[in-house]
């Protein structure tokens, strides 16, 4: 064929821009974000009056806070493939209702017991809103600059929230019984049933894989067993139970990952983790949350505790953080125009480092200042990384796939979540119990209260004379100055080490991307 009579290509259409319906939808789509963070940041600071009205153990307090993001960690990859399969918009629904009505299950919860079930539940709801509402964003917003926009507006969603829900929930504590901090999520809940059918698109994958619902139970079977040693391990010491907990969650973990291996329809593609950027981003993601969940569970009981800040006071110590973390995520959509990414990532870690690290020096009439500066810089590290992780993540994958990204996305996240108040809270716990010297002469069932939690022994004290009331509160407040620094410099040390690790990951791509045999 003569050359002259080849018709050329068309060049490539742009991806049509955002309209008015779609910001909007993007604004919908907030909302079940506001909501799960809302009812985490609330939660935290409702522990003292929590922990005096229900009387849960140490072990049963630790449940309660992460009974929750657990169940989404299990449940959000099936729910991704779910919402791809059946629809992301009618699962999306399906969960909002299912949150609001649990929600007031939970707020009149009459013991720990059901308290822990009705968390059980709202994460079992949750898990259908999370993957849904990042899916559908990536299948509204196809552009990619807008797209990245769109996740960090999502994303400030967890830090708006953050920073509402002491705000809130301090008020409401200081004004209501403890479970009036469960209600605020039915406003966000009502108003996202009545908008969403008109402003979201359905959207599913027609090809989506067959659901597994032998991975499902055995993904929630290697983590609760694994929480559960870990929280054992501290109260208890590295016993048979212990053992034999662990054990059995690591054993549960590799047939997990061994079924999933094997699957050609796996609830977690795990080929997807030999892509140097999508692992260290999923890395990167887990320990940004990591840090900020772990840093608001034991922080909000030192300033309460420790400080003697009532709920509403201590509250706002935590707005500089949340705003911090909203600003860092908006600011990264311009500052990756400019700076690699690869670096900006590390970056953001590095500053939960620091924060970590200020977090050490913490005691009985710190500066004010030094505190704001503890939540803002974890969170501005936090705001930065989630933002650029979950784009990387949601960018690697077609649209039809979104549903299950979203769910390694968000499992990441609440992982984090769920071990950050593992992990570092059960250090807390086996320091302050280290630590601990009991005056002599209190009964026994205070000091049993006392050797318990912080909050078990201040509920105790007003019943004890002025001399010892005086003594215990001055002996459960160091013992747990002394766990907020053993705390804060372990988790200051692990994200070092993961903000070079991740670092190292994303050079070395680079550098091979850049090699000309690549």
């Amino acid at each position: 064929m003569p050359l002259n009579t080849l018709t050329p290509s068309p060049a490539p259409t742009a991806p049509p821009r955002a309209g008015l319906r779609e910001w909007l939808a993007l604004f919908v789509l907030i909302l079940p974000v506001l909501v799960v963070s809302l009812d985490n940041t609330a939660l935290s600071f409702a522990v003292p009056q929590l922990s005096a009205a229900l009387n849960p153990s140490g072990a049963g307090l630790l449940w309660i806070v992460d009974i929750y993001p657990l169940m989404l960690a299990g449940l959000l990859m099936t729910m991704g493939m779910l919402g791809d399969k059946v629809g992301r918009r009618r699962l999306l629904l399906i969960g909002t209702a299912g949150f609001g009505l649990v929600s007031l299950y939970a707020a009149f919860a009459p013991d720990a017991l059901h308290l822990i079930a009705a968390r059980a539940l709202l994460g079992v709801f949750g898990a259908m809103l999370m993957p849904s509402t990042l899916s559908l964003l990536r299948n509204v917003f196809v552009n990619d600059d807008e797209r990245r926009l769109a996740i960090a507006v999502w994303a400030s969603g967890f830090a708006g929230g953050s920073a509402l829900g002491p705000i809130v929930g301090g008020w409401l504590l200081e004004h209501f019984w403890w479970g009036s901090i469960f209600l605020v999520s039915v406003p966000p809940v009502f108003i996202l049933l009545v908008a969403a059918p008109f402003l979201l698109p359905e959207s599913r994958n027609p090809n989506a894989g067959r659901l597994d619902p032998v991975g499902v139970l055995m993904s929630i079977f290697a983590m609760l067993p694994l929480v559960f040693g870990i929280k054992h391990v501290a109260a208890q010491g590295l016993d048979p139970v212990a053992i034999a907990s662990l054990g059995f969650g690591a054993l549960v973990g590799a047939a997990f990952v061994h079924r999933q291996i094997h699957r050609p329809d796996p609830l977690l593609d795990l080929r997807l983790f030999t892509r140097p950027v999508f692992a260290a981003s999923v890395a990167a993601n887990f320990m940004s949350v990591f840090a900020f969940a772990g840093l608001i569970f034991y922080m909000s009981q030192h300033l309460q505790f420790v400080e003697g800040k009532a709920p509403l006071e201590a509250s706002m110590s935590l707005i500089p953080g949340a705003i911090a973390s909203i600003a860092m995520g908006l600011l990264a959509v311009s500052l990756a125009k400019v700076v690699p990414v690869r670096h900006l990532v590390p970056l953001g870690i590095l500053l939960a480092s620091g924060g970590y690290l200020l977090g050490t020096t913490l005691h009985v009439g710190s500066p004010g200042i030094v505190i704001v500066l503890v939540f803002a810089l974890v969170g501005a590290g936090a705001g930065l990384a989630e933002t650029l992780t979950n784009d990387a993540i949601l960018a690697s994958v077609p649209p039809e796939r979104a549903g299950a990204a979203s769910g390694i996305s968000e499992t990441a996240y609440e992982l984090g979540a769920a071990l950050g108040v593992a992990v570092l809270g059960s250090l807390l716990t086996w320091r302050y119990r280290a630590f601990l010297v009991l005056p002599a002469g209190l009964p026994a069932e205070t000091e049993a209260a006392a050797k318990n939690t912080i909050g078990s022994a201040m509920s105790k004290a007003p019943e004890l004379s002025p001399v010892l009331e005086s003594s215990l509160v001055e002996a459960t407040r160091r013992a747990f100055e002394s766990g907020v620094a053993l705390t804060s410099a372990v988790g200051a040390v692990v994200t070092l080490l993961t903000a070079l690790g991740v670092w190292f990951v994303l050079y070395c791509d680079h550098r091979r991307s850049q090699s000309p045999t690549s």
